[in-house]
């Protein structure tokens, strides 16, 4: 059955199965369905359904005319017919892992996808999960799911972990560029996981087990957010010093080792960055561990969109207005630049902010033309001379590379800088910077 399993894999013959169909799953698949197999992408959403069976991509890193060309030539297909798992040789579980209000894992479109495959389980299949989760999730909760009806797991089925390392709107690094981590419940899962992604993606990293695996990805978005917790503490430092945080940090980069720059910002945003950490805090907490450098980056790192109002506040006064009934311009809504992803965006608690302290506030973004906040739904407004020079402050809190800067410069009495985006306007007098 391995022998079998795997002259598939080599031969573009096992059928895949991807499920999730969103940043993660259908940028895989598409790789997958390039390479030459057949691919089947599971999601609950029969929009998202719909939109891949009519051969168009809802993903800005994945061209619609790849998923028209893949779809045309039936190497990718999307349902929500869960019980065509059955025919899948390998399936791949990519669903979301968000944080309950109590910062506490929820892992239930994990157990859903798990119950989904369970139903359909046979002999002779490979199960990864790339969700990021907590160490010990695929032992924990996967194992003793698919392995506790009779199957063997290393003989009859496979089980492995692969850490998503999804980088949305990256120009150089896509999916296949990037080094795959995987980790199997038995040495055979690990060979026969890393036979498979070794099929698209050009280097593949096994470690000792899933647990392990799972590290892996805590460990670089950890690493992340306690650097930017600490790089935004040192920005209000330098705030209250009267030196640019900014040209330190350009100055300390050119020194050739021991060195990596971060950036101070309006806050973390996005899936990962902002959720992940709290995963690692939680397990820790469970082994009686306390994780103070996460809560600490955490802590700073949740105030800056406050601090970011209060910039606001302070540009306004100094300009002998009040933020009520001011009128403010926010430029880039979405957590980072180039995407349409808005998830868990600073931009959203600037903007809620503003509002709940009456400020009369419009936004600006390129890629996302509408969204709802708080029942109250605002539509993109158009950046001209005469929308910018009408207001009282432009806040850019996401520096999309297609926004004419030039022309906010130009027609804007007061902006405030969270990105450092007009680095370039030194000398300007109607710009506060972070």
């Amino acid at each position: 059955m391995i022998n079998s399993l795997k002259t598939k894999i080599k031969n573009k013959d096992a059928n895949i199965g991807i499920i999730g169909l969103g940043y993660v799953g259908l940028p895989l698949g598409v790789e997958f369905a390039k390479a030459g197999f057949t691919v089947t992408g599971f999601d609950n959403d029969t929009k998202k359904v719909s939109e891949i069976s009519k051969g168009n991509s809802y993903i800005l890193d994945v061209p619609s005319k790849d998923v028209k060309s893949l779809v045309s030539s039936k190497k990718l297909s999307a349902t929500s017919d869960k019980s065509l798992l059955n025919k899948m040789d390998a399936i791949i579980i990519c669903v979301p892992t968000p944080l309950r209000k109590t910062k506490e894992p929820d892992i239930s479109f994990i157990l859903s996808a798990t119950e989904d495959i369970n139903s359909n389980l046979r002999k002779g299949q490979l199960i990864i999960l790339e969700s990021t989760t907590y160490p010990g999730t695929t032992e924990e909760v996967i194992l003793p799911k698919l392995g506790g009806n009779g199957l063997k797991v290393g003989k009859d089925i496979y089980i492995a972990f692969s850490p998503e390392r999804v980088d949305p709107g990256n120009a150089k690094y896509k999916t296949k560029d990037i080094p795959k981590v995987v980790g199997g419940i038995s040495e055979t899962c690990t060979q026969l996981a890393a036979l498979l992604y070794s099929q698209i993606i050009k280097e593949v990293i096994p470690v000792s087990s899933t647990r392990s695996a799972e590290m892996v990805k805590l460990l670089e978005n950890t690493y992340r957010i306690v650097n930017i917790g600490l790089i935004n503490e040192l920005a209000l430092l330098c705030d209250k010093m009267g030196v640019s945080v900014w040209e330190i940090i350009d100055a300390a980069k050119t020194k050739p080792f021991g060195f990596m720059p971060f950036y101070p910002g309006p806050g973390v945003g996005g899936h990962c960055i902002s959720t992940d950490p709290h995963y690692l805090s939680w397990k820790a907490r469970t082994y009686g561990f306390e994780t103070k450098f996460i809560e600490l980056a955490e802590e700073t790192n949740s105030y800056m969109p406050h601090y970011v109002v209060d910039r606001i506040t302070g540009g306004l006064n100094t300009r002998k207005k009040a933020l009520k009934g001011s009128k403010v311009l926010i430029v880039g809504i979405t957590y980072k630049k180039d995407i349409n992803d808005m998830r868990e965006s600073p931009a959203l608690t600037i903007t809620n902010s503003l509002i709940e302290k009456q400020a009369k506030v419009e936004y600006y973004d390129p890629l996302v033309p509408n969204f709802k906040i708080d029942g109250l739904e605002l539509d993109s407004v158009a950046l001209t001379k005469e929308n910018i020079g009408s207001c009282d402050c432009v806040v850019i809190v996401t520096d999309h590379s297609s926004i004419d800067y030039k022309l906010i410069v130009d027609n804007a009495g007061l902006i405030v800088d969270t990105r450092n985006a007009l680095r370039d306007f030194k000398e300007q007098k109607n710009i506060v910077r972070l």
